[in-house]
């Protein structure tokens, strides 16, 4: 349990937040846990930046933003404040902002609010969050996915327990390379993410490696995501492949490249998340499935394909904002299509 009564001096740190005994702690500092991003200098990024500056400039940019970073803790404080010190923030006209650059907390698994920037956010946010009652919550919060941080705060009443989060359940996380979609727009809050909401029904530690506009299938992206340790690899970039001919060159390279590594990683590719095909798009779920079809007719076993049109079966038309990016409807679409088929083949996947 945290010793409340050795408060670091840097963390009595100024706030506008009047709750009763309120004092700051670092997340970074035991018995907190992060997962999904990690610190590299003076910020929080999801891979190396000189990684992504191998890949291009958009993976560059983009590798500061938090999206599927989380903060878990246990607590009976009878509320949480977050101090943070944005560098990025992202505003869109088709994505709310307590999507892009809002957080959002859960208490055992079980969505409680969101931490809601003002529209003139300009670099530091703070906010609190009522339970109502003191008792031991395992508490979540959900990092912004298309805004980055260099230092966040977690504010708890001074005199209530503080204790490390259990392990997830799969400890060797899921990771999620993909387009817009994948990186979380364009999402309500960032705990309705697909990734996300597959990570609470699962309990799996999940990485999230959307890059909007970006995912293109670089050899540099293959080779480092070819580096981690995973217990299962999810791909979708087809809407950020520029041309058909870039995506037959470059979807089954991208997954012989990685087999080349991970031979025996469970992989699930998937095309596009869209109920009705037109044109082209007919021909890049093709070259998707003949990647997949390909894989399974040398002997792969553990290879898997999820059509995008299924990815969309419930949502069909209202499952997007703008005919690409999903509504929350969408990504529960997608989230349950998904997630079924990783239950029917759990012990193959999961072991």
């Amino acid at each position: 349990m945290k010793d409340f009564t050795k408060i670091d001096k840097n963390f009595a740190i100024e706030t506008n937040i009047q709750r009763e005994g309120l004092v700051f702690f670092d997340p970074e500092d035991q018995p907190f846990s992060f997962y999904g991003v990690y610190r590299e200098g003076e910020k929080f990024v999801r891979l190396p930046e000189k990684v992504a500056a191998q890949v291009n400039d958009g993976v560059h940019e983009m590798c500061g933003h938090l999206t599927g970073g989380r903060i878990r803790f246990c607590t009976d404080s009878p509320y949480v404040a977050v101090s943070a010190k944005y560098n990025k923030i992202l505003r869109m006209d088709h994505f709310a902002l307590t999507g892009s650059a809002g957080m959002d907390l859960y208490a055992d698994n079980i969505y409680v609010r969101s931490f809601r920037p003002s529209y003139d956010l300009k670099d530091k946010y703070e906010g609190v969050i009522d339970f109502g009652n003191s008792r031991m919550r395992e508490i979540t919060i959900n990092l912004p996915t298309y805004s980055g941080i260099d230092k966040i705060y977690v504010g708890l009443k001074s005199g209530s327990k503080i204790e490390k989060a259990s392990d997830y359940k799969i400890t060797r996380p899921v990771v999620f390379y993909g387009s817009s979609i994948t990186h979380g727009g364009c999402c309500s809050r960032p705990g309705m993410t697909y990734e996300a909401i597959l990570s609470r029904r699962f309990g799996f530690d999940y990485v999230n490696l959307g890059f909007s506009g970006s995912a293109r299938a670089e050899d540099a992206m293959c080779d480092y995501i070819s580096s981690l340790d995973m217990s299962l690899f999810v791909y979708d970039y087809d809407h950020n492949s520029p041309s058909l001919d870039h995506l037959e060159k470059t979807h089954e390279k991208f997954f012989l490249r990685f087999r080349e590594k991970q031979p025996d990683t469970p992989v699930i590719m998937m095309s596009r998340p869209i109920f009705y095909l037109m044109g082209s798009e007919w021909d890049r779920r093709d070259i998707i499935l003949k990647t997949y079809c390909n894989a399974v007719a040398r002997g792969d076993k553990k290879v898997w394909y999820i059509d995008g049109t299924n990815l969309m079966d419930v949502a069909k038309d209202n499952g997007t904002v703008d005919g690409c990016h999903p509504t929350d409807f969408g990504f529960w679409n997608m989230a349950k299509t998904l997630g079924d088929e990783i239950e029917k083949n759990y012990t193959r996947i999961f072991g």
